[in-house]
């Protein structure tokens, strides 16, 4: 059974009220292709545009989202941060870029929807930035790559 259905199958909070509070961290990854006349603005280091340096832009929105990520996604549980860091790196030229969101609390429930949250934020951001040049920009992917803590640890396969 689904862990936010209850036994109706009506959509519920899961109750963490018993759990011990304990560290939780979770790492997770997006990744999005540039076309290449945004590749080539961005190659030589992060450009300002109106809404301010990308990349930078990007990071901050990416932290600011995983502080929001229990207003965004309904049953999910406010948690106090105690540290998120987002890293941007490029390769192929610019075109590929890769965004990695690291999240840590200390609290009674898993800390990865922050760090997906964190890093589709910093992802979207990317793309309102660069729709000026071009709308082919591709957020590919979103995934969580590894989380510890709470009752089982996950780290995904290479």
């Amino acid at each position: 059974m689904l862990s936010h259905l209850d036994a109706q199958g009506r959509p519920a909070m899961v109750n963490v009220g018993e759990k011990p509070v304990t560290r939780r961290t979770a790492h997770a990854v997006a990744r999005v292709s540039l076309p290449a006349e945004l590749a080539a603005l961005l190659r030589d280091g992060d450009i300002a545009t109106k809404k301010g340096a990308v990349f930078q832009t990007a990071i901050l929105a990416g932290v600011m989202g995983a502080k929001k990520t229990s207003d965004l996604i309904p049953l999910c549980h406010p948690l106090p941060l105690d540290d998120c860091q987002i890293e941007i790196s490029t390769a192929d030229g610019g075109r590929e870029v890769t965004i990695h969101c690291r999240a840590q609390t200390h609290a009674r429930t898993g800390v990865e929807m922050e760090a997906l949250t964190g890093a589709t934020v910093a992802a979207l951001t990317l793309y309102d930035m660069g729709k000026a040049v071009s709308h082919g920009i591709v957020i590919r992917e979103v995934k969580l790559l590894e989380k510890t803590g709470g009752k089982s640890d996950y780290q995904a396969q290479p």
